[in-house]
């Protein structure tokens, strides 16, 4: 077991007299703090609902003041929004108006609360030192002003309409054959809101403020249209002449526009002319000009023409007989272009404009080049009886065919071909199909050329676009050795009834006619290359025969008593079926069709003289008129 001694701490050399002191002194700090804290609790007291010393609201002092006390003589002081002064100024002019008038006013409850609210943030020791530095040294509260510029943008916007200035061109008016023209001015226009927010910034500083108006000046596009006025003068001051500067014969004759139409037609059009100017350009109206030529556009056209050719067995070429002609066809842009330029120059005389057409052969083109090889179809119809006017209209119309070109995987039109069917072009009167009549008629006997030309294309395998039938059979069209019997006849028509047919190979197609008025024989002879195709024509299936109907007598006044003449023959109608086919090289079947035909039973018709003896039992009926063909 181990001993030790310890040492115990000795009474304390204070003695009693030092505790007392003590106590002294921690008694005199409690009653100090004490009285600080009663202090401070009446300070507090006393301003629970006034204003803090030392706060003051736009220089006047609201210390020790009620809310309420404060907002009366702060309102009755700050005078800014009823007194300030706000002026818009222009060059030389002002207007002056209130902050209360442009929408500004005093937020005196945020004004009076923020006073109020100073040294009371809710921190003891904070507010405590706030209120303190108050006292000594003071605090200002700048009054709260609200805005809204919308009474502002009224009243600049009123402004703005005191200020605005139009902008006016110079302009050209034409009344009747008279132009006139009006000045320029500039125009002015106020930026409502760039001088709107210039406002702001014064109002919130309590301040008064000149503020510029913000001014768009415009200066015109068009300052000066007297020169284009001279020009308008111009153009309306004797009339216009429109013409073809050469004309070939058959050509119409100029066009004549007199004054008062031209000014109905003049016009007068704004150009851009650099970034903000414009310039007036006058003319006459490109609309009325296009209507006008596009309306003449196909009187003045010549369609070109392929050169014709004959072929040449020996060398198995083709050789020149006609050569092509160039085409025309108006330039209806350039035309207006042109008269336009020419009438501000001052000319009256204007020519109209056109481009050449180069036909689709050349004069020099050669059989090879075509792709034309061999004779691929051949018909021939027989006209014996036929009168001397008959043959002529057939002569007539083999020429209008012979020599001509196709080009591959185009429609051939007989009635394009053959033209105005009329006596200047060398066709004559004889008998036509009219009126459900065999009546004279210019052309009589141009079937015979339609027909034939559509065996040749039937039975060289060519596709059949359009085949219209005669009313009744016509025996000239089944005469001859060989014939294909009835309903292989084409009527024509022009320009209602046409006889179509597509050239479906990959070559050109030259047509030859032949005719041979000794022999009264027409041949059609096509040449292209013989792609090998074959042709099988059935023989025609003849249905529902029908007899003519009863010779009808028809009273005559020009002829004699007694006289009686026959002037239309009868013929049995009937429905008839021509099958074709046409296969390939290899025999494969191209194409099949079926020529259909209804033939009408054709009545006998005579004529008579006044007073005529007619047999027992003839028919009478006033004749009447119907077109079939010829």
């Amino acid at each position: 077991m181990t001993t030790g001694t310890y040492s115990y701490p000795q009474k304390s050399s204070w003695g009693s007299v030092g505790v007392q002191a003590a106590i002294s002194i921690l008694c005199a700090g409690i009653i100090a703090a004490s009285l600080a804290g009663i202090a401070v609790a009446l300070y507090e007291l006393r301003y629970a609902n006034r204003i803090y010393p030392g706060v003051s609201i736009y220089g006047v002092d609201v210390s020790g003041m009620t809310p309420v006390e404060a907002a009366a003589i702060v309102n009755e002081t700050f005078d800014y929004p009823r007194n300030g002064q706000i002026t818009f100024v222009y060059n030389d002019t002002n207007w002056t108006a209130t902050p209360e008038e442009l929408g500004a006013r005093f937020d005196l409850d945020t004004t009076i609360t923020e006073a109020f609210a100073h040294g009371r943030r809710g921190d003891l020791r904070s507010d405590l030192e706030a209120q303190w530095e108050t006292w000594f040294n003071g605090h200002a509260i700048a009054p709260r002003m609200i805005y809204n510029d919308r009474a502002t943008q009224e009243y600049v916007g009123d402004l703005a309409d005191e200020l605005y200035t139009p902008l006016i061109d110079a302009s050209l008016t034409i009344d009747g054959l008279d132009v006139q023209v009006s000045e320029s001015s500039s125009g002015r226009i106020v930026d409502v809101d760039a001088t709107v927010s210039q406002v702001m910034s014064p109002v919130v500083g309590l301040q008064s403020a000149s503020i510029p108006i913000v001014v768009d000046e415009y200066q015109p596009a068009i300052e000066d249209a007297e020169r284009q006025a001279a020009i308008a003068r111009q153009i309306i001051d004797e009339p216009l002449t429109i013409g073809i500067s050469d004309p070939l014969p058959g050509d119409p004759s100029p066009w004549r526009f007199e004054r008062d139409k031209l000014a109905q037609m003049l016009t007068i059009r704004q150009i851009q002319d650099g970034p903000g100017k414009v310039r007036y350009e006058v003319g006459l109206d490109d609309r009325q000009l296009r209507a006008f030529l596009v309306a003449i556009q196909g009187a003045l056209e010549i369609k070109p023409q392929n050169p014709r050719f004959d072929w040449d067995s020996d060398i198995e070429d083709v050789v020149l007989v006609t050569g092509g002609v160039i085409g025309r066809e108006l330039d209806v842009e350039k035309t207006v272009q042109v008269i336009n330029e020419q009438l501000v120059a001052g000319a009256h005389s204007v020519p109209l404009q056109f481009n050449e057409v180069e036909p689709e052969i050349a004069d020099n083109m050669t059989a090879e080049e075509m792709g034309i090889t061999a004779l691929v179809s051949e018909a021939t119809t027989y006209f014996s009886g036929s009168s001397s006017t008959r043959i002529e209209n057939v002569v007539a119309g083999a020429r209008t065919m012979d020599g001509i070109l196709i080009p591959p995987g185009a429609e051939f039109s007989f009635n394009e071909w053959v033209g105005d069917i009329s006596l200047d072009n060398g066709f004559a009167e004889a008998l036509i199909i009219f009126n459900g009549r065999t009546i004279k008629g210019v052309g009589g006997g141009v079937c015979q050329v339609s027909t034939t030309a559509f065996r040749a294309a039937f039975y060289g395998g060519y596709p059949i676009v359009e085949r219209n039938s005669h009313a009744y059979r016509v025996s000239y069209y089944e005469q001859g050795p060989n014939s294909p019997g009835p309903g292989v006849d084409a009527a024509i028509y022009t320009p209602l009834v046409d006889f179509r047919f597509t050239n479906d190979r990959d070559s050109w197609l030259l047509i030859k006619t032949f005719v041979n008025v000794g022999a009264r024989t027409l041949t059609y002879s096509f040449y292209s290359t013989d792609d090998g195709r074959t042709v099988e024509v059935k023989k025609p299936v003849i249905k529902n025969q029908e007899p003519p109907p009863q010779a009808l007598y028809v009273e005559n006044p020009d002829l004699a008593q007694g006289a009686i003449k026959q002037v239309d023959w009868a013929a049995t109608g009937a429905e008839i079926f021509v099958d074709r086919i046409v296969s390939d090289g290899d025999g494969s079947v191209l194409m099949e069709d079926t020529i259909y035909t209804n033939y009408q039973p054709w009545q006998a018709v005579y004529e008579y003289g006044p007073g005529t003896s007619l047999p027992a039992g003839a028919q009478t009926e006033s004749s009447s008129e119907n077109q079939d063909g010829f």
